[in-house]
């Protein structure tokens, strides 16, 4: 390697770890389009907590993405109160795709991840193969205890009978519901269905006790745990300075983000010139 590359190699280390500085000491974008993105989340590299690291991807767009091992899908919105993130899938069948079936693909999540499938979601899968697949209506007790009924697909389902939207939207095709317990079961599901979509019971007005205060929607609910820690909690407290929770890209130890810098703690009554890093010139 002669010295021009040599240098050239340097000089890209020395301007990755620059950039790395400046991404950690700046503050960090807090909306991708009209989505909030609040801890524990980040869009920025360092922001937010290390376990959903490079999770969300904020398009040049503005439009976000949920990357998982099955591909990336937009996020349609995120609740922070009732934590969960309700993502779209556009392979997924549709009111418009009436008997007509797309190819499609199993929806996954990294098991080693904080996120979870929703226990409020349901799946309708379409034009089963009977010789494969236990197609059967259950007993109306099942909605209420499913743990107590078998792993048939439900062909009475109320979600088949009324599919949102569209309830006319299938004129020669059949229709059931199954729960999958686990990404493979919905692999096995998808060898003899023709398509499946999936269907998350949204609450609307401000009871949840009323047998009307959730409508089916079409889309998939993704639940996440919120990791709060003391550390986090002071950065966070305007008494203390309002900092932003992050972490080291490179160790993930927390960092309290700052406006002049970063601190291990937080913002206010610290020397933050004390936390900065220094930057390295080559001078030839």
């Amino acid at each position: 390697m002669d010295s021009f590359t040599s240098f050239l190699c340097l000089c890209s280390i020395i301007f990755q770890s620059i950039s790395l500085i400046e991404a950690q000491a700046s503050l960090c974008r807090t909306t991708c389009g009209d989505i909030p993105i609040n801890y524990p989340f980040g869009i920025d590299d360092g922001c937010g907590s290390p376990y959903y690291r490079h999770m969300l991807v904020c398009s040049n767009l503005g439009n976000l993405y949920l990357r998982t091992p099955s591909g990336r899908y937009p996020v349609h919105s995120i609740s922070y109160s009732d934590p969960h993130i309700l993502v779209t899938d556009p392979l997924m069948w549709n009111c418009r795709d009436g008997d007509h079936f797309r190819p499609t693909r199993p929806f996954s999540l990294d098991t080693s991840t904080p996120f979870t499938l929703s226990s409020q979601n349901d799946y309708l899968f379409f034009n089963c193969s009977k010789d494969y697949v236990i197609v059967e209506p259950k007993p109306i007790f099942c909605e209420r205890f499913p743990d107590r009924c078998d792993s048939s697909c439900d062909s009475a389902s109320y979600l088949c009978r009324h599919l949102p939207q569209c309830a006319d939207a299938l004129s020669a095709s059949s229709c059931c519901s199954y729960y999958p317990k686990a990404t493979e079961s919905l692999r096995l599901m998808l060898r003899y269905c023709a398509s499946y979509t999936s269907v998350y019971w949204k609450t609307v007005g401000s009871t949840t006790n009323s047998p009307y205060s959730q409508v089916p929607e079409y889309g998939i609910r993704v639940d996440f745990d919120v990791p709060v820690t003391t550390r986090c909690l002071q950065c966070q407290d305007p008494s203390k300075g309002s900092g932003t929770c992050g972490f080291d890209t490179q160790t993930h130890n927390f960092l309290c983000l700052c406006k002049e810098g970063n601190v291990t703690s937080y913002c206010k009554g610290h020397d933050i010139s004390k936390h900065k890093r220094a930057g390295v010139i080559a001078v030839i």
